[in-house]
């Protein structure tokens, strides 16, 4: 490690910590794992398995048309079988809680406990919704334009970071430019990188999440389930937190305040909480 064969991919991966083996699929896409940083606060609880998306951040030798549902889950369960683990349990923010569902829903035998953190069932809150919801907020025409570019992959890859900088404040509960470029510095702690991948968004806005829905097929979902999400969270707001919640048997929701769409990084001590007690480490036993 960090670069693993997985199936027809190079993924980068990064485990750390020891105990019940946790899988944090991070959002964007577009982004990678860096995202993710917070959750090194559990390491003393859990084997943290990090790693990139194909066409993701560092993960490499897959055309970004290969990001399927299909391979984005298969390559998650071969990572699984690969570092020997029977069942984890899985942690997936905003787009890698899609990955997470699919999942959960493919391959139900593997996943002890699934936690969504501020993700959603169905793809039109992000590619219609959320600009709509920022412009009922009161925010300005030219920013609402630009996210709903920005989700509908309406954009060339050498303008990404910079329609970043006009919108990233909108993620958070904080406003203005400390919350954009407090979001940035917090991929370059640790000597980890931020890595984006323009691509793999313009490919989810365009074809991947085009019609994308899960919410019929929520009640298949076996897993003990955590659905958590920032109070101000834009892309997924609370109402559909609660209809994902409802959906998903015996599921748990827990909205997080004064948070937006990363409350890891905004209330972290609370986020880490909740995940701690959720999933017990004598619950299940690691298989080898």
């Amino acid at each position: 490690m960090p670069a693993m064969k997985i199936r027809d991919v190079s993924l980068y991966v990064s485990t750390v910590g020891s105990g019940y083996p946790l899988a944090l699929m991070h959002g964007g896409p577009g982004a990678d794992h860096t995202t993710m940083l917070p959750f090194r606060s559990c390491a003393d609880r859990f084997t943290l398995v990090f790693y990139d998306h194909r066409c993701n951040g560092r993960s490499e030798a897959a055309p970004v048309s290969s990001m399927t549902w299909e391979n984005l889950t298969a390559d998650a369960d071969a990572l699984r079988d690969e570092l020997g683990f029977e069942r984890w349990a899985v942690l997936g923010h905003s787009f890698g809680g899609q990955v997470a569902l699919e999942y959960a829903l493919a391959y139900p035998d593997r996943v002890s406990h699934l936690v969504l953190l501020d993700s959603g069932g169905d793809a039109w809150w992000a590619l219609e919704n959320a600009a709509d919801l920022l412009a009922r907020r009161g925010y300005d025409a030219k920013k609402v334009e630009l996210v709903r570019r920005w989700f509908n992959g309406e954009f060339e890859p050498r303008e990404m970071l910079k329609i970043f900088m006009r919108i990233g404040d909108v993620y958070s509960y904080r406003k203005g430019l400390p919350a954009v470029f407090g979001a940035l510095l917090a991929g370059l702690k640790g000597g980890w990188r931020w890595k984006p991948r323009p691509e793999a968004l313009i490919f989810a806005g365009t074809h991947l999440a085009r019609g994308w829905s899960v919410m019929d097929r929520l009640g298949e979902i076996e897993a003990p389930t955590l659905v958590m999400a920032g109070r101000d969270d834009f892309v997924f707001p609370p109402e559909h937190q609660a209809q994902l919640a409802a959906g998903i048997p015996n599921a748990r929701l827990h909205i997080v305040e004064r948070a937006g769409h990363s409350p890891h990084h905004e209330q972290p001590a609370e986020v880490m909480e909740a995940i701690r007690s959720f999933i017990s480490a004598d619950s299940a036993v690691v298989g080898a």
